[in-house]
């Protein structure tokens, strides 16, 4: 009873700071355009070896450890492929001649944040049902991916004509849908035997998915041969921090 509601406090505690990471678009007000790329691409690689290193090195072996058969693998396929539909599906445009509606997207945007933050919820909720230092670990990695994202996510808002107050306090309230899925996470976990065998797994998939579709590819982009080796370097350091978690957590 005791490790529950401590499992319940880890939960809600680190669903929760992952939510505040929604602030960090205030930050990007103060920044000039140049400088504001250059950390986003440093950002985009930290979190692409990050969420590289969480699925091979902590999901995917605790998955193989509680699984018997074939499974894990499989989960694996259909984790990559529906983050593939959901990311489709979610941004959707509303175009007409050419010309997407931006007004019709950035609400699009909210509703597909807000899935998101609830899918990472219940990724994090999972893993701390495992084990508290695989729970930190998959909440670094998910961190790490949120921080561009929300930079992001909270440009899509101003463009789309919020104000800056406004777009601080949606993308902050969307955010919180991640602590709605840790909760629902953490039930689930708890009521249905075994769950959490498939759910890490799947949580792999869609890292794997992020990482390779989303954010290597923007890597790849730079012509700079000096921004891209740096980072590379931080995509490498992005994997080391995931490898000396499982070492020092061993999770």
């Amino acid at each position: 009873m005791v490790n529950d509601v401590f499992e319940l406090a880890y939960i809600l505690l680190a669903t929760f700071i992952v939510s505040l990471i929604s602030f960090v678009g205030v930050v990007t007000l103060a920044l000039k355009d140049k400088i504001l790329n250059k950390i986003l691409l440093i950002l985009i690689g930290l979190s692409a070896g990050a969420l590289m290193g969480g699925a091979f090195l902590h999901l995917l072996p605790e998955a193989v450890e509680k699984s018997t058969g074939l499974d894990v693998y499989l989960f694996v396929l259909i984790g990559f492929i529906l983050f593939f539909l959901i990311e489709k599906v979610l941004h959707w445009r509303h175009c007409h001649k050419g010309e997407c509606d931006v007004h019709t997207f950035h609400y699009m945007n909210l509703v597909g944040d807000s899935i998101h933050n609830f899918i990472d919820g219940l990724i994090m909720a999972a893993s701390f049902v495992v084990s508290i230092p695989l729970g930190i670990t998959t909440t670094i990695a998910i961190a790490t991916h949120e921080i561009p994202q929300e930079i992001g996510d909270f440009g899509v808002l101003l463009y789309g004509g919020f104000s800056k107050k406004r777009a601080i306090m949606l993308n902050f309230v969307i955010a919180l849908t991640a602590v709605l899925g840790g909760i629902v996470g953490y039930f689930v976990s708890n009521l249905i035997e075994n769950i959490v065998v498939f759910i890490l797994p799947f949580a792999a998939g869609g890292f794997i998915y992020i990482a390779a579709t989303d954010l290597v590819p923007e890597i790849r982009k730079e012509l700079d041969m000096k921004k891209y080796m740096a980072t590379l370097f931080v995509f490498i350091c992005g994997i080391l921090i995931m490898w000396v978690t499982k070492v020092i957590f061993g999770g």
